[in-house]
């Protein structure tokens, strides 16, 4: 982590409690201007990124498992194996895409809103790929998102 031109290793200093309070609370700010928007267009007509397509595309070669139309499997995601598959995934972006690994909040299940148990952190990268595949269909064409305003 860095702040400025200072190097800090974050192995090495405890949490700064008001640098975790304004990263929860810029969370919780994407969370809530992404749900407000959901609540006015469908996933289909969404672009989260300008490279969504390649971002989807790279999901399904790297995890063809994945389906998002499940509940995300938060044990399996941060298990080792889980968490290096997405650091290799995520580091493609780190040039790419504004905040890649900031924290996020994302629905486990597309099926819910966003609430305790419905709701993991995540980096933003994840956020992304998890999100961009719930806006497409296994066919590759556009779908509505699956709640139902």
């Amino acid at each position: 982590m860095s702040f400025g031109s200072a190097q800090i290793d974050s192995d090495e200093v405890e949490n700064f409690e008001d640098i975790e309070k304004q990263f929860v609370v810029k969370a919780v700010q994407h969370m809530a201007t992404y749900w407000k928007i959901l609540g006015y267009r469908r996933g289909s007509e969404l672009k989260l990124t300008k490279m969504d397509d390649e971002i989807h595309e790279h999901l399904k070669r790297d995890f063809p498992e994945f389906d998002p139309a499940k509940t995300v499997d938060e044990d399996e995601m941060k298990s080792k194996t889980g968490k290096e598959q997405w650091r290799k995934f995520m580091m493609v972006y780190e040039k790419k895409i504004d905040d890649y690994n900031f924290g996020t909040l994302v629905r486990t299940n597309p099926k819910f809103e966003y609430g305790e148990k419905e709701t993991i952190f995540v980096p933003r990268m994840q956020f992304y790929a998890i999100e961009i595949a719930r806006f497409v269909q296994p066919s590759g064409s556009r779908m509505i998102n699956w709640i139902d305003f």
